[in-house]
């Protein structure tokens, strides 16, 4: 395949590890956002082949992971009820809520059904009109475009059945809130390439300047990572808080200018709860009032119950580059992929689950 061939190639990633080697004075914190690359990184063993004075920080990339225990407490609660039918990706499946998950409503006769896409909760929906319908939807700037379409295409359709329970985040703020927390080391950033091709790049240019930060753009391939690693220490090393597109196949600077068009039409900023993070300011997007008989939340006017912090779970500590999640004491032990105390830990792109499958 094309990317085994070029992306993968041992002997040019070699060769990048040498430059990052020969480039590398200092020793610098450098956090990848996506939970994506924390697998690639994982998996690749990427990190073995950088310098000692490189530490990557596992940001909070994974929507699935920073999407609020109150929000999941919410699905649980519209699965059991008796005329809704709940809609969900795989990955929301086992993420445990402030008692159960959504696995285990569905033994108990919840009927949750899993899907590759929103749109086939459309299908769903119109071949059973006498039941609600609500697609579990979360996600980036990534998947925000194909929630607004499932929107979109609801309304073209004349569906009345249908509905979406949001968790949706942005990333920019999410670095601006770590960049700030005096307790997390950062020097630089890898943005998630297919983030900015989405987004494009003037938002993190402006991110880059103000908080005198480097961002180098970067995809998921071997080569891609460290290719992006090595414009950030190149960036760190002579002190420019500019953004280095080292993904320029996927990204360009304006993004998808009619995906964002259409986020914007449906959307609208709001504050959101991140796992592990807390609250913060306009970081998420919500569905406007024009169409709130999309919005789950007041359609079944469901109000977000007190939820305790969680007593064993550390993702925000990890997050925050303040620990590693084989360092935490549950690890591989009361916390697997099969009995998570946490999100991280059962998400295919959670950096716990990273940890479990490639490090231990």
């Amino acid at each position: 395949m094309k990317y085994d061939k070029v992306f993968r190639n041992p002997d040019k990633v070699r060769q990048l590890s040498m430059a990052i080697n020969r480039v590398c004075k200092h020793s610098w914190h450098i956090m990848e956002i996506c939970g994506g690359q924390t697998h690639a990184l994982a998996k690749y063993k990427i990190e073995e082949l950088l310098p000692d004075k490189i530490r990557m920080i596992h940001g909070p990339g994974c929507p699935v992971c920073v999407t609020p225990v109150g929000i999941i407490d919410m699905a649980l609660s519209l699965a059991r009820r008796e005329n809704v039918i709940l809609v969900s990706f795989g990955d929301m499946m086992r993420v445990p809520g402030s008692k159960d998950d959504l696995l285990t409503v569905r033994a108990e006769g919840g009927d949750i059904r899993m899907v590759y896409s929103p749109l086939d909760a459309l299908t769903i929906a119109q071949n059973n009109p006498n039941k609600e319908v609500v697609f579990f939807a979360i996600g980036f700037e990534t998947t925000a475009p194909i929630h607004a379409l499932t929107i979109e295409e609801s309304y073209r359709r004349k569906i009345t059945n249908f509905s979406l329970l949001t968790s949706l985040f942005l990333v920019p703020p999410a670095i601006y809130s770590l960049m700030r927390d005096k307790d997390c080391q950062l020097d630089g950033i890898l943005a998630a390439g297919h983030v900015c091709s989405i987004t494009g790049i003037e938002e993190y240019k402006n991110l880059a300047l103000s908080l005198k930060v480097p961002v180098a753009i970067t995809g998921f391939e071997p080569f891609d990572l460290l290719y992006g690693i090595y414009k950030c220490v190149l960036l760190l090393e002579n002190k420019q808080y500019i953004v280095e597109n080292a993904y320029s196949r996927a990204v360009t600077f304006e993004g998808n200018v009619k995906a964002r068009q259409l986020m914007r039409k449906y959307f609208s900023l709001t504050n959101v709860e991140w796992r592990g993070l807390g609250t913060l300011p306009l970081s998420g997007l919500c569905i406007r009032d024009k169409y709130e008989q999309y919005d789950a939340i007041k359609r079944f006017q469901l109000k977000t119950s007190h939820v305790k912090k969680e007593r064993f779970c550390v993702s925000g500590e990890i997050m925050k580059g303040k620990m590693l999640p084989d360092t935490c004491i549950h690890f591989g032990k009361r916390c697997t992929p099969e009995h998570p105390l946490g999100a991280a830990m059962v998400s295919s792109e959670g950096v716990c689950s990273a940890f479990y499958r490639y490090k231990v």
